[in-house]
């Protein structure tokens, strides 16, 4: 199920200046919205990095201070200084989990390659308390609301005094998060009076003050937000969302068993935490407020599907862009949900890029099947070897078609490469 209003837009015509500055505006957003950019990722060939930039930091769950950080990716060869900014968070149960982890890497790359400036960034990890478990993880959850904020700010900051280096528009920046991202993403946009700060939360504490905005750095500026992606996350409850609030976009397997598709306990280990309400819950209150928002079903589906699944990342991907686009560009079609990549000859930008054949994902689990897209011929027959990182070949065999999974049932843990003979590229992956 898909669903998508698009955005409602209001033009002051108050002024001559305003309407000037309007017309101006509306110039840039027509050489913007060429109908590639944002939507598609031929847009750009590559994407650069800046690694480990320090947006803030903050006294963590063990009590010591640590310094925040976020990989930066920017479309090569752009040359437009006022970008939309997607904040991307990594999942991970507020445990664990990393900024370039395969839940977000692909789609920070994919999202680049759109456009858009994307900020991957790392976030206050831990439970600060495992004897009070479920009182401990709402905690989490806050450190990470207040460390997206200060994400938020730093790039407003550096947009107004450092001369703008990320080229984004302050105007225009997203939330996404999967999984534990998604919880900090979804409160951070919908919980926004002191009354609903939760009362596990001490404010004296240390790492924990500031109310709504924390601790985390670049105070003075705002950390609103445009938008939240949701990919997997949920709300304590849905009640925190009120009419006007911010657009939402989301994907949910139904048969997630991490985190509930609709209202559900959340657990650690077997140990029930809390109850929340799922993204099945938040859009239904959406709908119901006339919230804009976009929300795409993925039927049987487990937690964070598009890891490992080939056809659940086109949806993810292609529900972030799609529904992203509609807002951005009003000349697009609105839209939500996969779509046709090769409309614009993303098969092609795809083989020049990637040559032949690529595989998805670069991470597995053990057991799990390495997806192998071979992009030129459909029904290409063709012999592949892994070999492992001491480069001693561990197994071989031969595909057919356009999509074809390997096994890694009989492949030990730790860093493979895989060749297919008679192309130059090799593709390396990881099993866990």
């Amino acid at each position: 199920m898909n669903k998508f209003s698009s955005p409602l837009r209001f033009i002051p015509v108050l002024a001559l200046t305003a309407a000037l500055a309007i017309m101006s505006s509306a110039y840039a957003q027509v050489d913007e919205c060429d109908g590639t950019r944002y939507r598609y990722t031929s847009a750009f060939d590559d994407f650069t990095v800046s690694y480990d930039v320090e947006y803030g930091s903050a006294v963590n769950a063990t009590g010591l201070g640590q310094s925040l950080v976020v990989d930066i990716y920017e479309p090569e060869g752009d040359v437009n200084e006022n970008r939309p900014l997607i904040i991307m968070a990594h999942g991970g149960f507020f445990i664990g989990g990393e900024n370039d982890a395969p839940d977000v890497l692909a789609l920070c790359q994919d999202l680049t390659r759109m456009g858009y400036v994307v900020g991957s960034i790392t976030y206050r990890l831990g439970i600060d308390n495992f004897l009070d478990v479920s009182n401990a993880l709402i905690r989490s959850v806050w450190r990470g609301y207040h460390d997206g904020k200060a994400a938020v700010r730093y790039f407003r900051k550096t947009a107004a005094e450092d001369g703008n280096p990320w080229g984004i528009d302050p105007d225009r920046i997203y939330f996404g998060g999967v999984s534990a991202g998604g919880f900090i993403g979804l409160h951070m946009a919908y919980v926004d009076e002191e009354s609903e700060i939760p009362t596990q939360v001490d404010q004296a504490a240390a790492g924990m003050g500031g109310g709504l905005e924390g601790e985390s750095g670049n105070p003075g500026y705002s950390s609103a937000i445009s938008g939240v992606i949701n990919v997997a996350g949920a709300l304590k409850t849905a009640d925190y969302l009120s009419a006007g609030d911010e657009p939402l976009i989301s994907v949910h397997g139904t048969e997630d068993g991490t985190v509930p598709f609709g209202t559900g306990m959340i657990s650690l280990s077997g140990i029930p935490v809390t109850e929340v309400d799922g993204s099945s819950i938040i859009h239904a209150a959406a709908d119901e407020l006339g919230i804009e928002n976009c929300f795409t079903i993925l039927e049987g589906a487990d937690h964070v599907a598009h890891v490992a699944d080939a056809d659940a990342y086109y949806e993810t991907l292609g529900t972030i862009s799609g529904a992203l686009s509609s807002m951005l560009c009003e000349s697009y079609d609105p839209m939500c949900g996969s779509y046709d990549y090769t409309a614009v000859g993303v098969a092609e930008w795809l083989q020049a890029s990637d040559g032949q054949w690529r595989t998805f994902p670069t991470a597995v689990s053990a057991g799990q099947s390495l997806q192998v897209q071979w992009l030129t011929t459909p029904n290409a027959v063709w012999n592949f070897e892994v070999y492992d990182a001491s480069g001693r070949m561990v197994k071989t065999g031969s595909g057919e078609g356009e999509w074809y999974a390997i096994s890694t049932r009989d492949l030990a843990s730790g860093l493979h490469i895989l060749r297919i003979p008679g192309t130059e590229k090799t593709s390396r992956f990881w099993i866990d």
